[in-house]
């Protein structure tokens, strides 16, 4: 990696990736090599991930160091540079091309000042192309205004050294990562495709709360009357915490709703049943583990926001509220 920042930045895109859903054993980052790299960057990586596709790039970062601006600077001959006057004199370490004035000037003639001032300007980066560029090739293209030079070997040196500086220069350098999100989405969705171990053909998404549309379902029992007046309240709550959620209302039992809406990954259900209208309280279900809670429904809501936003994990409420195993135990006439 070409440098601290860089590298900062890729590791900021492989947890952003992990986060959202992504198998980290189906993770991989990729350098780019010389002859696919990019002309404004020194260093370059993909973050790519495994599908049934194979192996597919969905994140680019590059290092576009000071291209954009030291080229702005070839250009029209300014130095678009910031200057921070130092406290204290400091050496440094330092690269330049130095040219060879008089070869340049009767090879180039009138264009000779511009090129050797192109070459005075080149970066780090620059600097490495044109040697790069002249070891395997002979020579190294400039292209001012238009115009083609090549630039022979015997016409400039490269100087290697350190040096006392009173001023530092800055010139803003530029980190680009440049995301696919489709081919991150779809990533993600093979990745969070699974099958039950006790029946392979009882699949569900386990997508993360963050990325699920749907942060949870409510699921009535059965169409009873008296469970209406609680379907309305647990969902009012869920809509002023701007939580999504699915009314699950149908005709077939429990466990096939349950079955439904973990196939479209929505990651909990609150399952409202005999004892919810007598004991104020309603079951928690988390889609990956089956397990439920019991929890009152005035706090429920608040639950599942905390559990979408990443504020709470499930392990923290299997400690805090009683594991339910049995279904409904008083039932109403």
């Amino acid at each position: 990696i070409a440098n601290e920042t860089l590298g900062y930045f890729l590791a900021r895109i492989h947890a952003f990736l992990i986060r959202m859903g992504a198998d980290p054993q189906r993770v991989r980052f990729r350098q780019h090599l010389d002859a696919e790299m990019a002309h404004y960057a020194c260093d370059c990586w993909d973050a790519e991930m495994r599908t049934s596709y194979g192996w597919v790039e969905c994140v680019g970062c590059a290092d576009r160091s000071a291209f954009d601006l030291a080229n702005h600077s070839k250009t029209t001959g300014v130095r678009l540079v910031a200057e921070i006057k130092l406290d204290e004199p400091k050496i440094v370490e330092c690269v330049e091309v130095r040219s060879n004035k008089s070869e340049i000037g009767k090879t180039f003639k009138s264009a000779g000042k511009n090129i050797i001032d192109n070459l005075q300007l080149m970066n780090e980066c620059d600097i490495k192309e044109l040697e790069s560029a002249t070891e395997k090739d002979g020579k190294f293209t400039i292209n001012i205004n238009d115009n083609s030079y090549e630039i022979l070997p015997s016409m400039f040196t490269i100087h290697r050294g350190e040096k006392t500086v009173h001023v530092e220069d800055v010139i803003p350098n530029v980190i680009e990562p440049s995301f696919g999100v489709g081919r991150c989405l779809y990533a993600i969705l093979e990745h969070s495709f699974r099958c039950r171990p006790d029946d392979e053909h009882r699949c569900y998404l386990s997508v993360t709360a963050q990325l699920a549309p749907y942060k949870c379902s409510v699921l009535p029992l059965s169409r009873h009357e008296a469970f209406k007046p609680l379907v309305r309240r647990v969902a009012d709550n869920l809509s002023e915490l701007d939580v999504s959620h699915k009314v699950e209302e149908g005709t077939a039992t429990i466990g096939k709703r349950y079955a439904r809406t973990d196939e479209i990954g929505i990651p909990y259900g609150i399952t409202i049943d005999f004892d919810s209208v007598s004991q104020d309280s309603v079951t928690l279900r988390e889609r990956d583990s089956k397990a439920q809670v019991r929890v009152s429904v005035n706090e429920v809501a608040s639950l599942v926001h905390q559990l979408a936003q990443g504020r709470l994990l499930w392990n923290n409420v299997l400690q805090q509220y009683p594991l339910f195993e049995a279904q409904e135990t008083i039932k109403i006439n």
